[in-house]
């Protein structure tokens, strides 16, 4: 959990996306992710985070559904939403904490 630590002091937005390959509905967060990835280049840093393969971290944010979103800032949580939202829509969230 130090390397999350360290991944989420950035001053950029982090965006992260909690899934597992088991889940249906975490399969539609990938082609998301990428999108808002390509379209924010360097303004905000986008990560996937499979829970099977980060438990210990997954039961510390307490993700109990698939997919789960995050965006950090400076270290601290600004805003967080359980189940799949679209591309445009991220982005314009994000856009919030340049």
């Amino acid at each position: 959990m130090s390397k999350f630590g360290e991944l989420i002091q950035a001053k950029t937005p982090v965006l992260i996306g909690f899934y597992a390959d088991w889940n249906e509905q975490s399969g539609d967060i990938h082609p998301i992710i990428r999108d808002v990835a390509a379209a924010l280049g360097d303004k905000a840093r986008v990560i996937k985070i499979d829970v099977d393969k980060n438990q210990e971290l997954s039961d510390a944010l307490r993700i109990k559904t698939l997919p789960t979103l995050m965006i950090y800032k400076d270290g601290q949580m600004v805003w967080r939403q359980s189940n799949a939202v679209d591309a445009n829509s991220l982005i314009t969230i994000i856009g919030e904490y340049f």
